[in-house]
């Protein structure tokens, strides 16, 4: 089964920058988009953003022309460049593999650990 590893969750200020890292392992479906999730204390766990197998990403709203997603096939890693924080962004983030268009909690096959991010005004 697939095996993710995130990594690079902190606490910054609003307006700050962070990239988060999930380094996918085990066998991998070609096909399978890879993606991001968030879930801030007492709400429901959200979609970020997706990338498909031929590099074409996908934005919630609320993060669109902040964060970029982005993959390195040769290292199996994904990444979540988030810049312009905001105070509304503190979750914890996770990353996950699965059935593209990977935007709901249904289409997810496996999940990383979370990583938190918090972001103080």
């Amino acid at each position: 089964a697939e095996h993710l590893v995130v990594s690079g969750g902190g606490s910054v200020e609003a307006g700050g920058s962070l990239r988060l890292s999930c380094v996918q392992s085990g066998p991998t479906h070609s096909r399978y988009c890879t993606g991001w999730f968030r879930q801030a204390p007492g709400k429901e766990r959200d979609w970020v953003a997706t990338i498909d197998h031929r590099r074409r990403s996908t934005y919630a709203d609320s993060v669109k022309g902040r964060f970029t997603i982005s993959k390195d096939n040769a290292e199996n890693t994904l990444y979540l460049q988030m810049t312009g924080l905001k105070p509304e962004d503190t979750a914890t983030y996770y990353c996950a593999t699965g059935v593209c268009p990977l935007t709901v909690i249904p289409d997810i096959v496996a999940w990383g650990q979370g990583t938190e991010v918090t972001v103080s005004s």
